[in-house]
């Protein structure tokens, strides 16, 4: 039996463990048996850099941070070596993670994930994944609304052109109101 200073440390780790699986969008967990150093330095670098928290943590406090925020169904993946990587936006962890998982290949195994307070298969975790980053999807969108403008201007540009007067004319002629 642990002394009580001991027992205090684990359960205030426990709670503060519970209060960030409360907080958090998503989270996936792994098996991260076999990396080398070099690897997993490279994987918590793309971490910190897609502000997901990556942590190595013992499966007994993980179980009892689950089973206090309701994620009782992860509790089989807990064995072997686990890590858990967490974040506020819900897709960060899955395509952080499984991007390494795909260059690390054997090594490295998605156990199991959870998004929004429910469990997710695999399934869901490979789709989430496969969603690019958020400043990507703006940018895409941003592009989709400004094509019907940029395709408007080289048309007005074409027809003024074509009847004679020079591109920079057009842009300088004063507009009607």
């Amino acid at each position: 039996m642990p002394n009580a200073k001991v027992l205090s440390e684990k359960q205030a780790i426990v709670e503060a463990l519970s209060e960030k699986l409360k907080n958090a969008a998503a989270g996936i967990i792994v098996d991260y048996k076999g990396i080398t150093v070099a690897e997993d330095t490279e994987l918590r670098k793309n971490c910190r850099e897609n502000e997901v928290e990556y942590a190595v943590i013992k499966n007994t406090m993980l179980r009892r941070a689950f089973n206090n925020v309701g994620l009782e169904a992860l509790d089989d993946q807990l064995n072997g070596t686990t890590s858990l990587a967490i974040a506020s936006d819900p897709v960060a962890p899955a395509r952080v993670i499984a991007e390494f998982a795909k260059k690390i290949n054997d090594k490295f195994e998605i156990k199991g994930g959870f998004m929004d307070g429910k469990v997710i298969d695999m399934d869901t975790i490979n789709s989430l994944a496969s969603i690019p980053a958020l400043p990507v999807l703006q940018a895409q969108v941003l592009g989709t609304m400004l094509a019907p403008i940029t395709g408007l201007a080289v048309v007005l540009k074409q027809i003024a052109e074509k009847q004679g007067a020079p591109a920079e004319a057009a842009e300088e002629a004063p507009v009607a109101e």
